[in-house]
């Protein structure tokens, strides 16, 4: 908006100039979402107490959790909210990446809101069912897949996907382009919400995804930085640093109160969304290879539920002690916050690894 508003005026007043730069924006776009989160949260928090919003504590959890019982969820809303009014303040509006990320977090967070909705007020353990959760995530992501099919994000390499740390490696996909994208946007989607058992665990491991996938968005979105790392250039693709950079603010704000011990848990209608914005940058930026880098620890997570209930019902045995993999340390004596930062600890050292692709080629 501002950028609309003010940008226009600097003829008249040069240092309105700044509006147009993206490092401005982002910066403003961070502390925006950042104070709006501290102004809100609070509020927020007590709203979902007094609706009884509470967080149905697992039965055959950790004893450590039972400890959380009275603990409000659905604080996705904090993150969506603020999200998306920096987002709407600081970022291009003509911009068609920043439009459909919108989309997919007004899609998904509505979503994850009926999820929760359905399991928390109106007492339905279940919520809704896997099966449409599912096919709500699909009919979004196969939307996404078929515009990307006929205006692509890099018309050079429209159906191509890069293949990292190789120079001028692409896999070629066609038509099959489209599967691609829903299976990037569904995975990485419901990898986070598998990831979110912890106070703090999701939501800082997506902070760290968010600083990772800004920097590659504006390298991709820059003709000569990406001409020199030699990556596939998208146009408007910088613009993705601004939202990013609302995420970024609006994790951290989050994380004031979802630090351990939470004040409130983010639940599906933060993590749905959040996770899909991910996938849908990591699309955007033709960087979708290297998702499983920067997200490793969502994929190791998510993994360590697959592989549970496989070997399961093949074996009848387990592999870890509980599934997702967080639980299982808790499990062998780890305390919370320890299995948290460690995780985190691995997210940093995943994104170091994964922007070690710009130059290792």
């Amino acid at each position: 908006m501002f950028y609309h508003l003010l940008y226009p005026l600097r003829v008249y007043f040069s240092p309105l100039n700044v509006f147009g730069y993206i490092s401005f924006r982002s910066i403003a776009a961070i502390i925006t979402s950042l104070m709006l989160s501290l102004f809100v949260g609070r509020r927020m928090i007590a709203y979902l107490k007094n609706i009884q919003a509470i967080q149905i504590i697992r039965s055959d959890g950790p004893a450590s959790h039972h400890a959380k019982s009275g603990t409000p969820t659905m604080g996705g809303l904090i993150v969506l909210f603020n999200l998306a009014v920096s987002t709407l303040l600081w970022a291009r509006l003509d911009n068609r990446f920043i439009l459909m990320c919108i989309a997919c977090v007004l899609w998904l967070g509505l979503l994850g809101f009926l999820d929760d909705y359905f399991k928390i007020m109106k007492k339905n353990p279940k919520g809704i069912l896997p099966k449409w959760k599912i096919a709500g995530q699909v009919v979004f992501a196969l939307g996404v897949g078929i515009y990307l099919y006929f205006f692509p994000a890099n018309y050079g390499y429209p159906t191509s996907v890069n293949v990292p740390y190789l120079k001028d490696v692409f896999v070629e996909m066609g038509v099959l382009y489209i599967l691609f994208c829903v299976l990037v946007i569904v995975a990485s989607s419901n990898a986070v919400n598998l990831t979110d058992g912890l106070d703090g665990l999701a939501i800082g491991n997506l902070i760290i995804c968010a600083f990772t996938y800004g920097l590659l968005a504006y390298i991709a979105g820059h003709s000569g930085l990406s001409q020199y790392l030699r990556i596939l250039p998208v146009s408007g693709a910088g613009e993705l640093t601004v939202l990013l950079s609302s995420m970024i603010g609006a994790g951290l704000g989050f994380l004031w109160f979802n630090g351990y011990p939470a004040d409130v848990f983010m639940g599906d209608t933060g993590s749905l969304f959040l996770g899909g914005v991910i996938g849908l940058v990591a699309i955007f930026t033709r960087q979708e290879f290297i998702l499983v880098v920067v997200g490793g620890v969502f994929v190791i997570e998510a993994l360590s539920v697959i592989l549970q209930v496989l070997h399961f019902k093949r074996y009848r045995t387990r592999i870890f002690k509980m599934a997702p993999l967080h639980h299982h340390f808790e499990l062998s004596g780890w305390a919370e916050p320890k299995v948290t930062v460690r995780f985190w600890i691995i997210g940093i050292v995943l994104s170091l690894i994964a922007l070690s692709s710009l130059k290792i080629r």
